[in-house]
């Protein structure tokens, strides 16, 4: 999933036309590393996002606004200050390179016409918002990245600014066949290799999209190209390079298996791109998930980063938002994993007991034939009629070594009767963390995390601030809403509280529950209302939620148990979200839980 030098080309082109001649209207920081633009153009607003997060580095226009802290940082405050009512002059990308450069003219203090640069580098983790003087001199960065971080290049206030030169590449817009044949050859590696590698710009999916194109296997080493081969490849790649230069682009994503594997901002023809069987030529809309090898085109590069990138975002997001209470769970699973193991130990270590009682029992019976001093005693077991050999301490006599078994037995039980209870309580509570983790997993919005919150508070893990009076946070997080395919409505709970809330309060008696099989995960209720029992299909789809939303996802198959309502208990004093049943059906089914419908939640 590249975000290369042409689909930033592609983002350029459509930014051009949409945003040169606009004002700024608004300029705001929703994220640390995150810049949201609103534009004001004739034809209406239009918002820019740009992102310089490591994990998620984003250029593209949106539809979408997000929240505002209620002090703007201090780069932002920055901006406003320069650039506020400023005009967009040019959008350029010099070469193919993953940087941007948005020109803007403003009037300073004393109304005099100033030119300002603001530089968007999408490159990873050395991902940057550089704002730039008429001189290229810096004036801030989102990030500043002194001589102690990077040798390459400081981005300081007051530093110039210049494009690291990092890599020894050719532009591919320049490249003419003698220069294209000469860097590939130069590379002794597999021809998709040797042309990312060489030419600024192109992903390793781009590179071998041009070997396809040109009918060559894209692990042929380069010393095994001969004429025909380089002049069919260098026509691919000239045909790449005259699309850029014509902005002619058809971004597109490509789907294996129905889920999406790859985007470019040029034809993925080796996905099927342009098959007559192929998808319409709309976007795939929520839930939805194409079957088969191909590609679907979006009308815009923008609409298509927004589509892919939205879910993708919400993720890194929320778990960064949850890295403390992850750390937490993990940290007590760990710890009871280790005491669950030595108390299995320790029960191991108490499993001779009865034989020690035997033992009593036995010289107690016939210990008054043992001879003095002897070592061991052989005596008949009358529970299984076989000799048994009972070793003895000399310095004792047979009455006392009973004693002393009867004393090793009595110790033994205790203990084993103290580890049964204590094993049980820890083996619950590593079920409950677990559960706690795989809602973690599923948790979409922060109003999810509050709730997994509440829940470690309750159970004595995290504490509560302002002590026990204080008030508990309004949970506003609610299950997942589906709607299968029959009509029938089914919900899914994100977390243990929410797990007792539609098992116990939403479920009535004859209403459908699924839960995967011996694995943490959700509880799915279907309604039944008014019919008499539920179709096949409503089963299945049921099934693959509970499958989808457990530690089982991803798994070829999962078990799922289902039973009607009316047969699930909690036992008194269970943790959230633990309940017992103890008759079922059962189904084994994949966690594939596309065409779905998502109502809401």
């Amino acid at each position: 999933m590249a975000f290369d030098g042409v689909t930033i080309a592609n983002v350029v082109s459509e930014l051009k036309r949409e945003l040169i001649g606009g004002r700024l209207y608004k300029i705001a920081q929703p994220e640390a590393d995150e810049l949201l633009l609103t534009i004001k153009q004739p034809d209406g607003t239009k918002k820019l996002l740009i992102s310089a997060q490591a994990s998620l580095p984003l250029l593209y226009l949106t539809k979408a606004g997000k929240p505002s802290p209620m002090t703007a940082p201090n780069f932002c405050m920055l901006l406003r200050k320069h650039l506020q009512n400023g005009r967009i002059t040019d959008i350029s990308q010099p070469g193919l390179e993953r940087i941007v450069h948005i020109d803007i003219e403003h009037l300073d203090e004393m109304g005099d016409l100033r030119r300002k640069t603001l530089v968007v580098e999408i490159m990873g983790k050395h991902s940057n918002i550089i704002f730039c003087d008429e001189d290229k001199t810096i004036i801030d960065s989102i990030k500043h990245v002194s001589a102690a971080v990077s040798s390459l290049r400081e981005v300081l206030p007051g530093k110039p600014y210049f494009i690291a030169a990092t890599q020894d590449k050719l532009d591919a817009l320049s490249t003419d066949a003698e220069a294209f044949r000469s860097a590939l050859s130069a590379r002794p590696q597999p021809v998709f290799k040797a042309l990312y590698g060489s030419f600024t710009g192109i992903s390793p999916i781009l590179a071998q999209e041009l070997c396809h194109e040109a009918g060559i296997d894209a692990d042929l080493p380069t010393a095994a190209l001969g004429d025909p081969e380089y002049e069919s490849l260098y026509g691919a790649f000239a045909r790449m390079a005259e699309a850029i230069r014509q902005e002619s682009f058809s971004p597109n994503i490509a789907y294996t298996g129905g889920s999406p594997v790859e985007f470019c901002a040029l034809p993925l023809t080796m996905y099927g791109y342009g098959r007559e069987d192929g998808p319409s030529t709309d976007a795939v809309g929520p839930g939805e998930k194409p079957a088969g090898d191909h590609t679907v085109p979006y009308g815009s590069m923008s609409a298509l980063l927004e589509h892919y990138y939205a879910e993708k975002n919400l993720l890194t997001h929320i778990r960064q938002k949850s890295a403390d209470l992850r750390r937490i769970v993990q940290t007590a699973l760990e710890r009871n994993v280790k005491k669950y193991d030595l108390q299995l130990r320790q029960m191991k270590d108490t499993e001779k007991r009865d034989t020690y009682r035997i033992y009593g029992e036995l010289l107690n019976t016939y210990g008054y034939s043992a001879e003095p001093g002897a070592k061991s005693f052989q005596a008949l077991n009358y529970y299984t009629d076989e000799t048994v050999t009972i070793p003895l301490d000399p310095t004792l006599s047979a009455t006392e070594n009973a004693k002393k078994y009867f004393d090793r037995y009595g110790k033994m039980k205790r203990t084993y009767e103290a580890l049964s209870q204590l094993t049980e309580e820890v083996k619950e509570e590593i079920q409950h963390l677990e559960s706690i983790s795989n809602a973690l997993d599923i948790a979409l919005y922060e109003e999810d995390l509050a709730q997994i919150k509440e829940e470690l508070t309750e159970s004595g893990y995290i504490r509560r601030k302002g002590g026990s009076r204080a008030k508990k946070q309004k949970i506003t997080s609610r299950p997942f809403h589906y709607l299968s395919s029959d009509g029938f409505h089914m919900y899914v709970g994100k977390n243990n509280f929410q797990n007792d809330e539609l098992t116990f309060k939403l479920a009535t008696g004859n209403d459908w529950w699924f839960h995967a099989k011996q694995v943490p995960g959700s509880h799915v209720v279907v309604k039944l209302g008014s019919a008499q029992e539920l179709p096949d299909r409503t089963f299945e789809e049921a099934a693959r939620l509970a499958a989808y939303y457990s530690k089982g996802r991803g798994q070829e198959k999962v078990e799922i148990d289902y039973i009607q309502k009316k047969h699930v208990k909690k036992p008194n004093g269970a943790k959230p979200g633990f309940v017992v049943y103890y008759t079922n059906f059962s189904m084994a089914i994949d966690s594939d839980i596309s065409g779905i419908q998502l109502v809401g939640e």
